[in-house]
């Protein structure tokens, strides 16, 4: 499922893909590396980012079989995901971003890695473009970009790739991280380059439920400037 996106929403989307492509990359790619060169929000971003990847693997190792599985990796940034699904021996990994400079990273990351043996395969396009299907498709701290409603159909358009299990994270809302993001003091200074949207788990729930999916598994990640729910679900 997917519709059209309006004025503001192309022109948003423009502005991120601009941002993830210069400036955002270079900031990111340190965030999501080993680099000392990053400070102490960037850090704990790198902290928290790497529990909920966690969580997705711990997951899946706990259900088995990955082996057999195929995956999307939508939104996958630098691979820090996709590369950990390859040495986890997943049968196929789809792996995709808005930013062609992020892809391109994920890729050489793969090769230093020594995973080209053909079960990565990387793309560069937004979500609204992606299709195919998947065992498993998974969406990690992309919605960020979203609002409410266009982060719905998102999901129901990922909902619609997936055949067995769809994962996603996200900022959730609350009153609490209303208030800081109000005040500027829930992502780092640089970052506000791009719009920061927090998002209600029950829409989330709701539009992954009218496209036959139901909630398995919860968790909370946070640490200092990141704030993440991750949800898995599966068909009903």
């Amino acid at each position: 499922m997917s519709a059209a996106p309006s004025q503001d929403a192309a022109q948003e989307k423009s502005e991120v893909k601009g941002y993830f492509e210069t400036t955002g990359f270079d900031r990111w790619n340190r965030i999501y590396s080993e680099s000392d060169d990053v400070n102490r929000v960037q850090r704990n971003i790198r902290i928290g980012h790497q529990k909920t990847v966690d969580n997705v693997l711990a997951w899946l190792r706990e259900d088995g079989d990955v082996a057999n599985r195929s995956f999307c990796d939508a939104g996958c940034g630098v691979g820090s995901l996709s590369l950990p699904l390859a040495e986890l021996g997943a049968a196929s990994i789809a792996a995709s971003d808005l930013s062609e400079a992020m892809v391109a990273e994920a890729a050489r990351r793969a090769q230093s890695a020594g995973l080209n043996d053909g079960r990565l395969q990387f793309q560069a396009s937004d979500l609204e473009r992606l299709e195919g299907r998947f065992d498993t498709v998974i969406c990690l701290d992309v919605f960020i970009h979203y609002p409410q409603p266009q982060a719905e159909l998102m999901v129901a358009h990922l909902a619609g790739m997936a055949e067995q299990r769809l994962i996603v994270s996200f900022a959730p809302y609350t009153p609490l991280l209303a208030l800081l993001k109000g005040i500027g003091q829930l992502f780092p200074g640089p970052s506000k380059t791009t719009r920061a949207y927090t998002l209600k788990e029950s829409g989330i729930v709701a539009a992954a439920k009218a496209h036959g999916f139901v909630p398995k598994r919860r968790q909370l990640n946070q640490a200092p400037f990141y704030f993440s729910r991750l949800i898995e679900f599966v068909r009903g």
